[in-house]
């Protein structure tokens, strides 16, 4: 293709730097400086999509980020597929191969052409309803005729960053406004961040009519930007939006990094760059600078290919040198639409007229069409566009905007172009991500972001359009900014401009057709998802009357378009048929993200290997070094067993390692428990009311065994917790439920009791954790600690603080086996000195590795539960058998302490847990098995429990089992029956879940 619309000159392209690309299998070409939609505009492509609902052919209307039909599928290659790209915020590269999400299908065109009355708002909820089973063919030819981009089938190639950055002032947007914000916050000092999602920063500047100390307003901006890029406390970002806005001004910036060089990320040095690149910023203070987006107006066949907006020609032509057109019309509302016009002479091409819905107009701009001798229509609009692959002319009349109808006689005018502008929408999605409704203003006829704390609207973001007043009150926000985080404030000179006579803007949302809007030709709201001004109309008949309502019916303002060009005209069609004012109807909530992230920048390095990395203890390469099987615990690689020179089987390993600990010493690497330390005066107070049992008396060095509850009454996790001093405890979890427990303690705390002194600190890589649990635990110990060990001096659940082979060592009288134990913790980079002296001290003693395996066989043993395994999100701590660990009468509720009196909980056939000990010793019931009182009861037989541990104990020697069973409790004696597959049918008598010591007298000696 030639690039029949780019003008011989002009722009800020380079045209040393030509471009091939490739359009839905056609060759184009283009120049470095070029983005995909100006490049396609040059190479004369009307048609860049079909639309979403009726297929109907669809061109470029916008510049930027607010484009709602040149959505492209980019990737030359199946594995560097991208779909749903911006044409408009692709910039282009050689080699770039482009495709139309949405190609042309005469199939569903003339579908979309013929049966489009029959498709309401609401038809797919009006017609896909039966019969269900339907649903799933309706879901895949919906989703096939919706032109819906697609994910790759191939493993993407490039890999993605993630950057936690902290700053001062975070500056959102480079326009005029933006750029002031950071020279005055950086020259203050501040730390600032400044960051626009276009290819250049300067925003409007780049393509602007007006001077800025005589000259022209790039100029301003290079030396800005070159200033701000020598500041070592500033970082630019250029092609980084700001894409949600969270609390606390917490927000999230997608950085495209490579994406402008290729269909790769390019190598330098051997090294593969980061395609993207996803930022988690901090800010103390936020300046929005986002600017606004121009309005197109709503008339009839407003999406036929040739319909833009008015600012889009003038973008294209003054920034990108292209005409996307050869006679133009202008219809406009307010005195910003007169530039496209004036640009458009300005570039030798015809302008047909510029049709004024005011009365009069006298605002700089259209003074200066005047002078120019361009034709002017006022008190009149474009009414309907004619065409259907391209424009061909436009309809105008005189119209009555108060009662909304045409007053005059329909004439005709040729042309090829249709330049709209119906006003500004200050950008206010991002202040809205937080649910903070934006504020109608009837004097800028927009809405502006609401007041929050930390952020500063500037500019077109607040309704200020006179660039004097954007550059001033930028310069301003930014030097407050500054001193809000504790910097002196640097005066900046900013440049002289002069100030225009701006013309009052018309509120002109619909233009009224000849035919009422339900029979007109469509007129379209939202071009994206093909929302039209009568399916507002109809969906406020059907009484449709929340703003939020009618946006689910219709679909307005949905997927990736997120209401940037429809919105307001959406609104302001409903509060007319609603005969409502704009501030009473409201506006709907944005949500992020702004525009579309890439899966790949949202997960970054996590991904493959580090999508779930395995941890390891400090003791692991001593493991391996003892030829330990592995199983994986949480992210930790815990030992699984340990076959003597690789040749035991499990079984055989899990029985010596089981007597080794019932008749010597084993030792079992614990490190990977959670640990948790936590600190501050309310810490007793706090731990109450987490826990189901009591916290005020435990002394400084005791520990206590604690049950955690969900508020739902269920446990969900447990552990022991230590008083290391008044004010400081250490709590310890389950190995898979730390990261879990650790967010819901700061759950609590943050949203429920902030006024509690406590503070929670992970400690878990902190500590290695060796548990030496046997009878010879005691005399193998004392070899190698200054403690004294002796029974009274150091009882069950007690800790000392002493040295182990001479490190410095906390001990725990803590059994999770039922022996005589003792948990050692030291700093884990000691781990290993202090293993391999246990064991240089340990062989008289035959102390033996056990591993997880044997550790469940024995805790099993002694009737003690696994969280997760014994429980599942429906049990209780009475289910458990576990009412000594319950505190009834504490005086502050504990979490979950209110549902445990619901009827549901308190029924007494609620599952109870309880042993189960098979009537064939040599059976090992599975785990899961399901548990029924009548072995003859036809199927589906009544399950009234499952197997949750099961095992065969050497000690016991015969197999044994916990289970969870309906009334388990008072069932001690009777006979329960699991038919397995195949036949059999295994029966078992329910017994105490205690088979081994149930005194205690072993942990006690």
């Amino acid at each position: 293709m030639n690039q029949v619309n780019r003008l011989a000159k002009g722009g800020r392209i380079d045209r040393g730097r030509p471009l091939t690309f490739s359009f839905n299998g056609q060759t184009c070409h283009g120049y470095i400086g070029d983005t995909l939609a100006s490049a396609l505009l040059a190479n004369g492509v009307d048609i860049v999509n079909r639309s979403f609902k009726y297929s109907r052919p669809r061109g470029i209307v916008a510049a930027g980020a607010e484009e709602p039909n040149a959505i492209m599928q980019l990737g030359a290659t199946e594995a560097t597929q991208v779909p749903n790209v911006r044409a408009t915020q692709q910039a282009l590269f050689d080699g770039l191969y482009a495709r139309s999400t949405n190609p042309h299908n005469n199939l569903l065109s003339t579908i979309g052409e013929l049966f489009s009355p029959m498709i309401p708002p609401g038809f797919y909820y009006k017609t896909f309803m039966a019969p269900a089973s339907m649903w799933m063919t309706y879901e895949k030819l919906i989703r096939k005729a919706a032109g819906l981009g697609r994910s790759p089938r191939e493993i993407d190639p490039d890999h993605y960053e993630h950057s936690k950055q902290h700053c001062d002032v975070l500056v959102i947007g480079a326009g005029p406004a933006g750029l002031a914000a950071a020279l005055a916050a950086g020259r203050s000092g501040a730390r600032v961040i400044l960051c626009d999602e276009q290819e250049e920063l300067g925003g409007s500047l780049l393509c602007s009519r007006e001077m800025l100390d005589g000259k022209q307003a790039s100029v301003w901006v290079a030396a800005v930007v070159a200033e701000l890029a020598g500041m070592d406390n500033v970082l630019l970002l250029p092609r980084t939006t700001a894409n949600g806005l969270h609390d606390h001004q917490f927000v999230t910036l997608y950085e495209r990094r490579t994406e402008h060089l290729g269909d790769r990320a390019p190598k330098v040095n051997g090294n593969r760059l980061a395609r993207a690149c996803m930022y988690h910023v901090r800010a103390a203070q936020i300046v929005l600078a986002t600017g606004a987006h121009e309005r197109p107006l709503v008339y009839a066949k407003n999406d036929v290919p040739g319909n833009l907006l008015a600012g889009a020609v003038s973008t294209y032509i003054r920034r990108y040198g292209v005409v996307p057109g050869k006679r133009l019309v202008v219809s406009t509302c307010h005195d910003d639409g007169y530039r496209a016009a004036l640009d458009w002479a300005e570039a030798g091409h015809e302008v047909v007229a510029v049709v004024d819905a005011r009365e009069r107009a006298d605002g700089h701009w259209s003074e200066m069409a005047r002078a120019q001798g361009l034709h002017i229509i006022m008190g009149s609009a474009v009414i309907e566009a004619k065409g259907k692959n391209r424009v061909t002319g436009a309809r105008i009349a005189s119209i009555d905007v108060a009662r909304f109808q045409t007053t005059g006689a329909v004439s005709e005018l040729s042309c090829d172009t249709i330049a709209s502008s119906g006003g500004y929408s200050p950008v206010v999605h991002l202040s809205s991500h937080t649910n903070a409704r934006p504020v109608w203003r009837e004097d800028i006829l927009g809405f502006v972001p609401a007041e929050l704390p930390g952020l500063t609207p500037v500019g077109g973001a607040c309704g200020v359009y006179a660039l004097g007043d954007v550059l001033k009150g930028g310069a301003e926000a930014g030097a407050e900014a500054a001193i809000g985080c504790g910097d002196t404030s640097a005066a900046i000179d900013l440049p002289d401009v002069e100030r225009l006579k701006p013309g009052e803007a018309l509120g002109l949302y619909q233009v009224p057709h000849e035919q009422p809007t339900l029979r007109a030709p469509k007129q379209f709201v939202d071009l994206q998802n093909d929302v039209t001004a009568a399916a507002i109309e109809l969906a406020t008949r059907e009484g449709f009357e929340a703003i939020e309502h009618v946006k689910r019916y219709t679909a307005l303002g949905f997927g990736t378009d997120q209401g940037k060009l429809g919105n307001i005209n959406g609104m302001a069609i409903a509060a007319r048929c609603l005969n409502q004012t704009m501030a009473d109807t409201g506006t709907t909530i944005f949500r992020p993200n702004y525009t579309p992230v890439g899966f790949g920048a949202i997960a970054g390095r996590h991904r493959r290997d580090l999508f779930d990395p395995e941890r390891y203890t400090a003791l692991h390469e001593w493991h391996l070094a003892r030829g330990a099987k592995f199983e994986d615990v949480g992210q930790w690689k815990r030992p699984w067993y340990f076959p003597i020179n690789n040749e035991e089987t499990m079984h055989d390993a899990v029985v010596r390692e089981c007597r080794a600990v019932r008749e010597k010493v084993g030792m079992l690497d614990a490190s990977t428990l959670g640990k948790i330390d936590i600190q501050g005066k309310d810490v007793r107070e706090f731990l109450g009311r987490i826990y189901t049992n009591g916290w005020e008396k435990l002394a400084v060095g005791k520990a206590r065994y604690g049950l955690m509850c969900k508020d739902d009454g269920m446990v969900m996790d447990d552990g022991v917790t230590t008083c290391l001093a008044d004010n400081h405890f250490l709590m310890t979890t389950t190995t898979g439920g730390a990261a879990r427990v650790l967010e819901w303690l700061e759950l609590w705390h943050q949203t429920e009791w902030p006024e509690l002194d406590v503070s929670f600190t992970s400690v878990t890589d902190h500590w290695a954790t060796m548990v030496i649990t046997g009878p010879e635990a005691r005399r193998l110990l004392a070899e190698v600690t200054d403690i004294d060990l002796d029974r009274d001096s150091f009882k069950f659940m007690d800790w000392r603080e002493g040295t182990v082979a001479g490190v410095p060592a906390r001990v725990y009288r803590i059994s999770f086996t039922g022996e005589l134990s003792y948990e050692v913790n030291v700093q884990a980079h000691y781990a290993m000195h202090v293993c391999k002296t246990l064991f240089q001290h340990g062989d008289k003693y035959g102390l033996t590795p056990y591993g997880t395996e044997t550790m469940h066989v024995l805790r099993a043993e002694k009737g003690f539960i696994i969280v997760g395994q014994e429980t599942d999100g429906s049990v209780t701590p009475e289910d458990l058998g576990m009412q000594w660990c319950v505190g009834y009468n504490k005086p502050f509720s504990w979490i979950g302490k209110r549902s445990l009196t619901r009827p549901d909980t308190c029924r007494e056939d609620r599952k109870q847990m309880v042993g189960l000990k098979p009537l064939d010793k040599t059976v090992v019931l599975q785990e899961g098995a399901q548990i029924v009182f009548d072995p003859q009861q036809s199927i589906p037989m009544t399950m009234v429990g499952h197997v949750t541990s099961s095992y065969f104990s050497p000690t016991l020697n015969h197999g044994f089992a916990l289970a969870l069973v309906k009334g388990g409790q008072k069932r001690i004696g009777e006979r329960v029956y699991c038919p397995m597959t195949g036949g059999v049918t295994h029966v078992a008598e329910i017994v105490s879940p205690i088979f081994y010591d149930p005194k205690g007298e072993r942990q006690n000696v």
